[in-house]
C-alpha cells in the first residue's frame, strides 16, 4: 500500500511530488493521458518566476519531473478510470486494470481547455492557437488576434488582449452574448474590439508557415464565407475539469470542479490541487502553489494517523 498517490502531473502534481518525496513519503505519481499537463502545449512561458528569459512549457515540466525524481518520487504511466475514495484504504484502478491502494491521494488531474475540434485548429495549438489569453497574450503585441466564444470568459479574454494586440475580433455563433451585461457593454465600447456575429470558424489557416495566419469564417444564417487575417486565435468556449473518475464521491460544483477547503476534499485523506479545483485563476504558478499545499496537508494527515 502506498503512502501517497498523486494523480496527474503538470505543475500541481509535480510540485506535490517534490514536497512529498522530500518528506520521505515515497510518492507514486500516475502520469495520466497528458504527462506534463497543459503546459506541454505552450511553446514559451514568460510569467513563471525564476525564468527572466522565458522557458518552453515542455522544458519546464521536464525539469519539474527531474526534480521530483531526484528526491525519490516514482512515476507510472497510465490513466485512472475509476476510484473508491470512500474505501479504507483508498483505491484507484488504472486503464490496464491495475488496482492501487493508498493511505492518501492527491488529485491533480487538471482541466482541459475545450477547443473547436477542427483539424486545422488542433495542429496549430501552441503555434498561434491558445486556450489561455492570460498565459499567452503577451506574445501577440501589435498584431491582430481573434477570440471565439460568447460567455464571460471570452469577453474577459478579449478585453485582456487589448493590452497587447493591435485589434481583437470576437467571433460568436449567435447574435447576442451570454455574458453579463456590464461585460458586454465594456466590450462593445472598446475601440480595439470588433465583433463578428452569427458565425463559426471553418478553418484556421497557416499558409505553410506552421503558425496561424488567418481564419476562414462562415455565417451560420446565410452560409456566406469570409476570411480574417490574424496572428493568434484564442478559444474561450470553456474548460472541462478532469474529474469523471471521481463523480459521485467528491463534492463538485455545477461544472465539475472539485470543491475544497484549502486543498482538502470532503473525504479524509483525499486532497486536490491545481486546475481541477481552480476555475478562476488556472495559472501554472497558482497550480504549483496548491500542489505544495496539498503535499503539506497530506503529510500532516499521515502524521495524525500515526
Amino acid at each position: 500500500m502506498e503512502n501517497v498517490v498523486i494523480i496527474g502531473t503538470g505543475p500541481a502534481g509535480y510540485t506535490a511530488a517534490i514536497y512529498t518525496a522530500r518528506a520521505n513519503l515515497n510518492p507514486l505519481v500516475i502520469e495520466g493521458f497528458q504527462p506534463g499537463g497543459q503546459l506541454t502545449t505552450t511553446t514559451e512561458i514568460e510569467n513563471y518566476p525564476g525564468f527572466p528569459e522565458g522557458i518552453d512549457g515542455t522544458t519546464l515540466t521536464t525539469q519539474m519531473r527531474q526534480q521530483a525524481e531526484k528526491f525519490g518520487a516514482r512515476f507510472k504511466s497510465g490513466e485512472v478510470v475509476s476510484a473508491c475514495l470512500t474505501c479504507h484504504p483508498h483505491s484507484i484502478t488504472l486503464s490496464d486494470g491495475e488496482k492501487i491502494e493508498a493511505k492518501t491521494i492527491i488529485i491533480a488531474t487538471g482541466a482541459s481547455a475545450q477547443y473547436l475540434g477542427i483539424e486545422s485548429e488542433q495542429k496549430l495549438i501552441g503555434r498561434g492557437v491558445s486556450g489561455c489569453a492570460t498565459c499567452d497574450g503577451a506574445f501577440y503585441r501589435d498584431v491582430p488576434v481573434a477570440v471565439v466564444g460568447g460567455g464571460d470568459t471570452a469577453i474577459e479574454e478579449a478585453l485582456f488582449l487589448t493590452h497587447f494586440a493591435s485589434k481583437v475580433t470576437v467571433i460568436h455563433r449567435r447574435d447576442q452574448f451570454r455574458a453579463s451585461k456590464i461585460m458586454v457593454e465594456r466590450l462593445l465600447a472598446h475601440p480595439k474590439i470588433a465583433v463578428i456575429w452569427d458565425s463559426v470558424i471553418d478553418e484556421v489557416t497557416d499558409v505553410a508557415k506552421n503558425e496561424v495566419t488567418g481564419l476562414k469564417i462562415r455565417n451560420v444564417k446565410t452560409g456566406a464565407l469570409s476570411e480574417l487575417a490574424v496572428t493568434g486565435l484564442f478559444v474561450a468556449i470553456g474548460h472541462r475539469p478532469n474529474t469523471k473518475a471521481f463523480a459521485g464521491q467528491l463534492d463538485m460544483d455545477h461544472a465539475g470542479y472539485l470543491i475544497t477547503k484549502n486543498t482538502r476534499t470532503n473525504i479524509d485523506g483525499v486532497f486536490a490541487a491545481g486546475d481541477v479545483q481552480d476555475p478562476v485563476y488556472r495559472q501554472a504558478v497558482s497550480a504549483a502553489g496548491s500542489g505544495c499545499m496539498a503535499a503539506l496537508e497530506a503529510e500532516r494527515y499521515l502524521g495524525s494517523m500515526e
